[in-house]
């Protein structure tokens, strides 16, 4: 079954029922399950057969839909996104933001937070006051800076010079600057300033998160104490396991406090080292990101990236000039074909994919309770997958952003 794009926001029936597709709930798969919509939310799942659930409604304000052979996720959720559709968050430009918001929503991203790339305190202010407002909106679920208080050894597609140490005043002021809408800031927490401000950001309901960092185990066991809960795509800009200084990644890995990011596109990670980190950490610390710079649902070619300038080349994008010429800068990826690697190429079960990109990134975005998984009373958000999961539907708030064709 091919997806066929509708356009704007259409308005959704009365109620819908979507029938006889595979429902992933949070007690596991369920078989020709049955989902009711109205108002935008789930009012009834019923998991059985559903002939056994009576007949289906025949209202004329009622949409059935028949979906034999699909699955159905809840919407996907990404805590770590700068753009896509060509467009970036950087921008300070409403109507840029809405073009990335909509690329990945029409990818089964339903909810996502707005990542910022390192600039100057003032540029970021810019930003975050437009961001902010598409936050209020409810078209973000948060702001979430990632730099510019990082590692200048560790600063992947981050310009060097304008990187600086996470000084409690400084943090202040991007806290400020987003109204109450920052939800996460990635620090370096062996830079001066760095556990004090990691304690800032978790005494004001913010996730700190560990990243972009030259910390030793120690170091990192300190930001944990002090409050630090994520850990900013694991394994990326960061030293790797040491048998003799085993680094922020053995103390990340260990710490159940811990929810560990993975950029899960086969360029970032290598399955096995993916595998790894769901053994080590369990699928309920694990969060799938994109990290999606401009050219996410883009062909390649010269994209930027915040003050930087990205090439694209075979869907893989890296700096293209200067310091860090040549360095990973984000990712191409969407979160549909990350949910499909998961089940086809890491040998992850549907729950577990699940988990990794609705669930676990929903609880720390603090939004789970109205989106993250498939239950009575939340909202209708949802992606329809054939049986090779592949997308080809996306539902939000009971409007079909992407209908299966057909229908």
């Amino acid at each position: 079954m091919a997806m066929q794009r509708s356009s704007g926001r259409p308005s959704a029936p009365r109620r819908t029922v979507l029938a006889g597709a595979r429902v992933a709930r949070s007690a596991g798969v369920a078989d020709r399950g049955r989902i009711t919509i109205e108002g935008g939310r789930i009012t009834d799942i019923r998991s059985r057969d559903v002939d056994a659930n009576g007949p289906l409604p025949d209202s004329r304000d009622t949409e059935v839909v028949d979906l034999p052979g699909h699955l159905i996720v809840p919407g996907f959720v990404d805590m770590h996104l700068h753009g896509g559709g060509g467009g970036s968050f950087s921008s300070a430009d409403a109507e840029e933001c809405l073009r990335v918001i909509d690329t990945h929503r029409r990818h089964g991203t339903t909810s996502m937070a707005a990542s910022t790339v390192t600039g100057t305190l003032d540029d970021l202010a810019r930003q975050a006051a437009v961001l902010a407002e598409l936050v209020q909106q409810g078209e973000l679920a948060g702001i979430h800076f990632e730099g510019p208080f990082i590692s200048p050894g560790r600063c992947g597609a981050h310009q060097p010079d304008l990187l600086r140490d996470p000084d409690p005043t400084a943090v202040r002021k991007l806290i400020d600057a987003a109204h109450g809408t920052a939800r996460m800031m990635t620090v370096a927490p062996e830079l001066p300033g760095g556990l004090e401000s990691v304690r800032m950001l978790s005494d004001a309901g913010i996730v700190a998160a560990v990243g972009h960092t030259d910390a030793s185990y120690d170091a990192t066991r300190e930001a944990i104490a002090a409050g630090a809960t994520v850990a900013t795509h694991l394994f990326n800009a960061m030293p790797g396991l040491g048998h003799r200084a085993p680094g922020p990644i053995a103390a990340l890995l260990e710490d159940e406090r811990i929810t560990v990011e993975l950029i899960n596109d086969g360029t970032h990670l290598h399955p096995a080292i993916l595998q790894m980190a769901f053994r080590d950490a369990g699928a309920e610390r694990v969060a799938f990101i994109t990290d999606a710079m401009g050219a996410a649902g883009m062909n390649d070619g010269m994209y930027p990236l915040g003050p930087m300038q990205v090439e694209v080349k075979d869907g893989v994008a890296r700096i293209s000039e200067g310091p860090t010429a040549g360095s990973i800068a984000g990712s191409t990826l969407t979160l549909d074909r990350a949910f499909k690697r998961a089940v086809t190429v890491d040998d992850l079960t549907v729950d577990q994919a699940v988990q990794a990109l609705s669930a676990n990134p929903a609880r720390l975005l603090g939004i789970d309770d109205r989106v993250g998984s498939l239950a009575v009373g939340k909202d209708a958000d949802l992606v329809v997958l054939d049986a090779g999961y592949d997308l080809v539907g996306v539902m939000r708030q009971g409007a079909w952003l992407v209908r299966p064709e057909g229908i």
